[in-house]
């Protein structure tokens, strides 16, 4: 199983789920993109998989320091908006190769890699 986890380096939820990761020795890559950058295909396979509902961070700075026009941009536009602004979306993205997770939660993740807590 080839594992990537994508977000930010000083991202508190990124913090906590490569912690968790490590601690519980899965190998994964992480795939910072706010310094490694965003494929647009890549974008649009997670908003077909999870939707823009769950993928768009609309709680955090960068949605509420975005201007009306670029808000609306988010609802014609998701692509390109979060190409643009990758900080729009909710960290971390965990890619299995089989699934798509946003977020962290230490419980799904230890279902997913069926571990127990130490």
């Amino acid at each position: 199983m080839s594992t990537t986890l994508y977000g930010i380096s000083n991202c508190d939820a990124v913090k906590k789920a490569r912690n968790w990761l490590d601690k519980h020795g899965i190998v994964y890559h992480f795939h910072d993109f706010r310094k490694d950058g965003l494929d647009i295909t890549l974008i649009k396979s997670w908003l077909t998989y999870v939707g823009s509902d769950t993928l768009i961070n609309k709680r955090g700075t960068t949605f509420r320091n975005l201007s009306a026009s670029n808000k609306l941009r988010i609802e014609k536009d998701p692509h390109g908006i979060l190409q643009e602004y990758p900080t729009l979306i909710k960290r971390p993205v965990l890619n299995t190769g089989k699934q798509l997770f946003v977020g962290f939660s230490e419980t799904q993740y230890q279902s997913l890699f069926r571990t127990h807590t130490l």
